[in-house]
């Protein structure tokens, strides 16, 4: 019973914390205006081309996932790799971070590889990204710092009164937020107490975080990771141009929001709904946008992403099956 209470409070948790701060967000919008933007103002052209970069970013996330699994004797196949990125993501609509746990299962099954090495990979994975981020986020908050710090000042980050930041109501969103980076990190750090005693399971956990030493074609890894990246940042960028009142706004802009964006969706909520939602309006304010515009494109965006997650993973899950039938019926 208290298993089963547990496994519920997982997977409920993200949904309500999201929930309630998009309930906040949104309490007093008007949503016919989203009917409205839909219908007769929306370049649909322009959103269709930004998810072609949004699949190309999962495409060569598999691509260099496969890379660093090399060095350990594994050679998955291509497509399974990939599929299996669609599938993680999808899955951690489900459950937030599950999806780097689910894409190892994914190669274990079909084509028998090591589950804690691969895991390895993917910690080594993380690790790059974090330094990714961190390094454009640093460039863009040198050639954007006045908006950041007005971002911060607005939202309660650096607020002399206390009175005023406990009287903000972006204070009690942040708040929120931070309570569940709070408890994912709970929840990590009782993952790795598991891991700790068991010793062969982080020997191979080990072996597979230092695979990234012994990848044979370095450039290509630094090739994938830029690609990567690059595709991440126009698959938000481009939706700039599907509306009038935001495709006014430049690439630093662009840049200022894709950062905010990318540390809202630390927050264990599904696909970030709600605290990416605050950071993107915020911040697309700062540059002139409206309130209620800014609402309505981080609404039909995050919605539209979030749909081709999920079409990408039943794509995902159908692909593995079909063509895997073979191996799993010979094994």
């Amino acid at each position: 019973m208290n298993k089963l209470l547990t496994n519920v409070l997982k997977i409920a948790s993200p949904i309500v914390l999201g929930g309630f701060i998009l309930y906040w967000i949104y309490r007093d919008f008007d949503f016919s205006r989203i009917k409205e933007v839909l219908l007769n103002a929306t370049n649909w052209g322009w959103m269709a081309f930004s998810l072609v970069f949004g699949v190309l970013s999962h495409v060569f996330r598999g691509w260099r996932w496969k890379q660093t699994l090399e060095p350990l004797g594994a050679y998955p196949r291509t497509g399974n790799c990939v599929d299996a990125i669609f599938l993680s993501y999808a899955t951690s609509l489900i459950l937030p971070r599950v999806g780097e746990v689910s894409r190892c299962g994914v190669l274990a099954r079909y084509d028998h590889v090591s589950f804690t090495k691969s895991l390895g990979t993917v910690v080594t994975e993380r690790l790059v990204d974090t330094v990714c981020i961190l390094l454009i986020t640093g460039v863009t908050f040198l050639l954007q710092m006045p908006v950041f710090l007005t971002f911060f000042n607005q939202t309660g980050t650096k607020i002399p009164s206390l009175v005023h930041l406990f009287s903000s109501p972006w204070f009690y969103v942040a708040l929120f937020c931070v309570l569940g980076v709070l408890v994912l990190l709970y929840y990590l750090l009782r993952m790795l107490s598991f891991f700790e005693r068991v010793k062969g399971v982080v020997l191979n956990v080990w072996e597979g975080i230092m695979s990234l030493r012994n990848v044979r074609n370095i450039p290509l890894f630094l090739l994938y990771t830029l690609l990567i990246w690059l595709c991440y940042f126009l698959h938000f960028y481009l939706t700039f141009y599907c509306f009038s009142f935001t495709e006014h706004l430049g690439v630093l802009a662009g840049l200022v929001m894709f950062v905010g964006g990318t540390f809202a969706v630390i927050v264990p909520t599904p696909n970030g709904a709600g605290p990416w939602h605050f950071a993107v309006i915020t911040m697309m304010m700062l540059y002139g946008v409206s309130d209620a515009d800014a609402s309505v494109f981080a609404l039909i965006v995050h919605g539209i992403q979030t749909l081709l997650v999920i079409m990408l993973g039943v794509y995902a899950w159908g692909h593995l099956m079909w063509s895997n039938r073979h191996r799993l019926q010979a094994g």
